[in-house]
Order: C-alpha cells, then structure tokens, then sequence
C-alpha cells in the first residue's frame, strides 16, 4: 500500500500575524514511495524520518512550567528566615504564633521543656542549645527575662552558627543588651535591639498601630546581611505595627517615664488594696485597671526595669520630689486654713471681752 503524500485544504495559520503561514508542502513528505512498516525497497523510508518531517512547533503553545509562578515562589520562599527563639515562655511563643503564621521557619530553646506547647505551633523544639545551633538559623532572638539575659547569652554555643547571623532582642530595656551583645558577640555578627511596646494582653487581637521600636547597631552590608534584617523588621510592619527608629539611649529615657513609671505608680496602688465599690467613677476604674494590668507581669520585670535601666533610679528621686511636693502643699493650704479660722476665733473672743 502506497501514500502519494499529504493533501490539506489550506495554508495553515500561524499565531503570530506578522509570521507568514505555514505552507502545507512544508508538511508532505517529499516526492517518494512509503511503504509499510517490514517493506523492502530501496525507496522506503523510516518512520523516524517522517515524524521528524510531519513535526510542527507551536509558536505560543502553552509551556511544561509556569516560570512566572516558580520565580513568585521562589522569590516567597527567599523572603522567609529561619528564626531560632531562646526563651520559649508566654512572651516567646506569643511572638511565635506571628511568625509561624507568616510562614517562617521556626526553632526554640529554653530552660523548661515546652516541647508540647511548640508543636502546637509548629515550631521545632531543642532540649540541647548545640543542636539548635547547628541548624544555622538567619537570625537568633532572645525572648528571655532581663534578669537572666547575661548568662543565656554567655551559655550558647555561638561557635556553632554561621559567622553573620543576626542576634536580636525584645527586651525592655535597650542599653542593656546592645553593650552586652558589643561585649560577648564576634564581630561578624548583626545586632538589632528592638522592643515590641505591647505584649500578649494589648497585642492579643492585633498588632496594627501599636509602637515597634528598634535601633540597627550593627548590620553588615555583604551578602545580603541589610536584606536580611530588612525581612525580620518587615514581620512587624506587616501586622501594621508603628514604627519606630530609635537609639538605644533615647529608648531608654522614654521608656523610664512610659514603663517603669506606670509600673511603679500601678504596684503603689496595689499596695493600698484598692476594691470595686458600687459608686465607682471612671477614674477610679482606670486605677483599678492599671494595678490589674502591671501586676499581672511578674516582679522580676518591674526589677529588672530598674536596674538596668539607669534612668529608673533618677526618676524615683524625681517621684519622691515631687510626692514631698505635693504633701507640703496641701499641709501649708491645711496650716494656713487652722491660721485663719484660729486667729479669727481669738479676735471674735477678744472682741465680746472689750464689748
């Protein structure tokens, strides 16, 4: 059985108009006999042969991968770190739920074993601090009491991480922990102090507009160390967070008078038992709120704000100035009240005398 060739009706379009149209000779098989499969005959031609000739290319046909989408992934993948959280208590896992929702990496490390609440979320927990090291985070952040900050800091393993990785803290303090990490730190390590101003209470249902403070005190410009801090800091503007660059210093002038002064004037009041009565006012609600508020955080925060902070000490001073102030201000309007009403009392008696 012979094939004289291929007959089409038309030239074929190509999907392009300016290319010219595919010319149905560039699809015949040329001028010689077919013969099946197992023919003989000189003239036969192979299968192979043909196919090849029979082939036509799709200018704008579909591809296998859809580039665009792998680089979107790829360039979302490249934007997410591996963040190592040392203190995995209240205030490290209520940080953690963010990150993790945002498709972090997430490792911790801490004293106690919250091994069960760290599954919960996702995040990959390390009895052993070498172990965790090993695993090379981007960025390692510590989540840890003021108090204990120093020797978590001195008990790492910090041999073990990349020679660049980014070290960051939350404390509330800053002057503190950015000398101790100039102090204990190589120098190819990143360091960016920062304070989240909220905490798992203010911040529980969001984190839009409540204040994000941090000072860079050391990025390094190679291989992408600035893009690196850029990604964390990126995690709180996301949530709509407000913020704000600040030196340590000035972080803590501010925050002696925003945080140790509220704490202090809130466990003043604790100390006087203060209860609900059925006459409250609005005022008086707002102190009972403030005695639950800062009494709910443990002492050893309100301690550790005063001792490492040296604007704390001068700002009790100034409290008690200002208390004694007060104090002689209503005693002098009180003598000055018993002045008058005694000596107009002596004037009326000597006047009924002389009368």
């Amino acid at each position: 059985m012979l094939l004289s060739g291929l007959l089409l009706p038309l030239p074929l379009q190509t999907p392009n108009p300016s290319l010219p149209p595919i010319s149905t000779a560039s699809l015949r098989p040329r001028a010689s006999t077919i013969r099946r499969a197992g023919g003989g005959g000189s003239g036969a031609v192979p299968r192979l042969a043909l196919r090849r000739r029979l082939e036509v290319r799709a200018l704008d046909a579909a591809q296998p991968f859809d580039h665009e989408s792998r680089a979107s992934d790829l360039l979302e993948r490249r934007s997410k770190l591996k963040i190592a959280i040392i203190g995995f208590g209240n205030f490290g896992q209520f940080l953690a739920h963010t990150f993790a929702r945002q498709g972090h990496a997430l490792l911790a490390h801490s004293r106690s074993d919250y091994s069960d609440a760290a599954r919960s979320l996702g995040v990959s927990f390390f009895r052993d601090a070498h172990d965790l090291c090993e695993e090379h985070p981007d960025v390692v952040l510590l989540a840890t009491s003021i108090l204990s900050t120093g020797a978590v800091l001195r008990s790492l393993p910090i041999q073990r991480l990349r020679r660049n990785t980014l070290f960051v803290d939350v404390l509330s303090v800053k002057e503190f922990p950015k000398n101790l990490f100039l102090q204990l730190l190589p120098p190819g390590f990143d360091i960016l102090c920062t304070h989240p101003m909220f905490g798992p209470e203010s911040g529980k249902a969001s984190w839009a507009g409540l204040p994000f403070v941090y000072d860079k005190v050391r990025i390094g410009d190679a291989n992408g160390r600035a893009d690196r801090c850029q990604r964390f800091l990126d995690i709180f503007e996301r949530e709509g967070c407000r913020m704000v660059e600040m030196s340590c210093t000035d972080h803590d002038e501010n925050a002696a008078e925003i945080q140790f002064l509220t704490h202090t004037v809130g466990r003043i009041l604790a100390k006087l038992d203060l209860k609900s009565t059925p006459i409250n006012t609005k005022g008086y609600e707002t102190l009972l709120n403030l005695v639950e508020n800062t009494c709910s955080d443990s002492f050893e925060l309100y301690n550790g704000l005063f001792m490492y902070n040296k604007n704390s000490t001068e700002l009790l001073d100034r409290l008690d100035v200002a208390f004694d102030s007060l104090k002689k201000e209503l005693f002098g309007n009180l003598h000055d009240i018993l002045r008058k009403q005694l000596f107009k009392s002596t004037q009326s008696s000597l006047e009924r005398a002389n009368n």
